[in-house]
């Protein structure tokens, strides 16, 4: 049963210092009943419009719908004075639009699921990867498809864990916890060619998982987790260990990224130069796979001296990509990211063996 109770009090406890709300939204399970909304305006010296019911929903994306529905945007043009909503807020072709979104983001045939493996470190906290999160749901929304997580802890054993799945995105991180079965699973999808997507830390230990595997270099790793590794794949820049204690070391921000034609990348991007966030201290050394001919292996992306690798990948068929910069940091729901979308592009034509068409 719903009870107004709470919410007066509330509105009591503003009113005594002095603030009147406007409008007054009210999160709950399920929509408000319209007593309650009665008794909510009454005793909070509201009208009864500006009481807005907030209740549970499967996609935050739903969220603008429901508060279109009970006119709150009205309301709030009419309580600011404003003459009309800019162009009646293209109701029309954008709200819409919104709404198609909306029911491709709820999609839940069984027969359209990718299952997506999320292995890292941080995978009790899932909010520690929001945003690869919405990322992975623009791109599968993008083509009608339901997502469903996978996520696994690093530091057990994971390889039973990676066999039922579609696509692995191994995730962003700092320092040596669960990094062994990180690696692990960037080993497993080379050996069974499931797509894969490494993001910053995922692209160095997919580079470290290469190799150990196929450049037969066994002790690789990186800096950042063994010190006294051998083979250093991953490390500083040359000259950057004198910049340690000073924040010199971090590569922090938005930056041109230089693409590589004929690449998994550049496909995606369709583009020769672009923008995206980095946030890392250590880089994947080049020198480790220059000394071999003929590796599958290949630099996609640099900075703009071409000294930094910004990404690589494997060559042929098998989708297997690593980033140094947060592509899921620029999609948004209209505009999902060209390598998220290329991921599932992948994962989908791998599962079901049909190249999908984008449905906006």
């Amino acid at each position: 049963q719903q009870k107004s109770k709470p919410t007066q009090h509330s509105v009591r406890s503003l009113q005594s210092v002095g603030l009147q709300p406007d409008v007054i939204i009210c999160r709950s399970e399920k929509w408000l009943s319209d007593d309650v909304k009665r008794k909510i305006a009454l005793f909070s010296n509201v009208e009864p419009t500006a009481v807005i019911s907030a209740p549970d929903v499967e996609s935050i994306y739903s969220v603008p719908i429901i508060f279109e529905k009970q006119k709150l945007g009205d309301y709030i043009c009419k309580k600011l004075e404003l003459t009309s909503r800019l162009v009646e807020y293209n109701k029309i072709n954008n709200y819409s639009e919104w709404q198609k979104m909306v029911k491709l983001y709820e999609e839940k045939d069984p027969n359209k699921q990718l299952i997506i493996a999320m292995p890292g470190k941080y995978v009790d906290i899932v909010d520690s990867y929001v945003s690869i999160n919405e990322a992975l749901k623009h791109a599968c929304a993008y083509f009608g498809y339901n997502l469903k997580l996978k996520w696994i802890n690093t530091e057990k054993e994971v390889e039973n864990d990676l066999k039922e799945v579609d696509g692995i995105l191994l995730t962003p991180g700092f320092g040596s916890r669960g990094v062994e079965g990180m690696i692990k699973c960037a080993e497993y999808a080379l050996e069974h060619k499931i797509p894969y997507l490494g993001i910053c830390f995922g692209a160095q230990l997919m580079y470290i998982a290469y190799c150990r595997k196929c450049l037969n270099l066994k002790d690789a790793n990186s800096r950042e987790v063994c010190e006294d590794t051998p083979y250093p794949v991953v490390d500083f820049l040359e000259g950057q260990e004198e910049l340690l204690g000073t924040g010199g070391t971090m590569r922090l921000g938005a930056m041109e990224v230089y693409l590589e034609p004929n690449t998994k990348l550049y496909e995606a991007y369709k583009q020769k130069v672009i923008k995206e966030r980095f946030r890392h201290r250590f880089h994947i050394i080049e020198k480790y796979i220059k000394d071999y001919k003929n590796t599958d292996l290949i630099i996609s992306a640099r900075d703009k001296t071409g000294k930094i690798v910004n990404a690589i990948e494997i060559k042929g068929d098998h989708f297997m990509v690593g980033t140094q910069f947060h592509a899921e940091f620029k999609s948004r729901p209209f505009e999902p990211s060209p390598l998220y979308v290329a991921f599932i592009k992948a994962i989908i034509k791998n599962k079901y063996n049909k190249i999908p068409n984008p449905l906006f």
